[in-house]
């Protein structure tokens, strides 16, 4: 996703209207708009918050709780690294810090060059061959730091 991303309103007026009929629209609303522009920018809430009948709080609230959503453009690139149990019995955690060494940055956060946002995640659903993580949506199993090196380099080589 491009960092460069423009707050497009009508795009996620139209996500609003689509999905705020549905039970619990405000997960599904914020999953369109995550889907469709990368992250949740903060005018968004406010339009969600009316839409919804509810405060930009409660909004802010829901976004904050769960991991999955960004509250700023992504990078380039997006690395998710498996913090769940399975994952961290098979080097998970030593996984977790090559990647960080790797960008040179933490959890959600952004590399220096501005190409990789690194994420954790809860759980890839792949758990017996771990440690896995994803690149762009795009998951990788039996990860070791030899694996996330070769990976990394070949997206800032492409």
């Amino acid at each position: 996703m491009d960092r460069q991303q423009v707050f497009d309103v009508a795009a996620v007026r139209d996500i609003i209207a689509a999905r705020r009929q549905m039970a619990g629209a405000m997960l599904p609303i914020l999953h369109g708009i995550q889907d469709r522009i990368g992250y949740v920018p903060p005018q968004a809430v406010a339009l969600i918050a009316t839409e919804l009948n509810v405060s930009r709080a409660e909004v802010h609230g829901v976004i904050s709780f769960y991991h999955y959503f960004r509250q700023q453009p992504p990078a380039r690139h997006v690395l998710q690294v498996c913090r769940a149990e399975a994952c961290q019995a098979r080097g998970g955690e030593a996984l977790a810090e090559a990647a960080r060494q790797l960008l040179g940055c933490g959890f959600d956060e952004s590399s220096a060059d501005g190409l990789f946002t690194l994420e954790p995640v809860y759980c890839l659903g792949q758990c017996a061959c771990g440690p896995n993580v994803t690149i762009d949506d795009r998951l990788h199993a039996r990860v070791d730091a030899a694996r996330l090196q070769q990976l990394v380099q070949a997206k800032r080589e492409a």
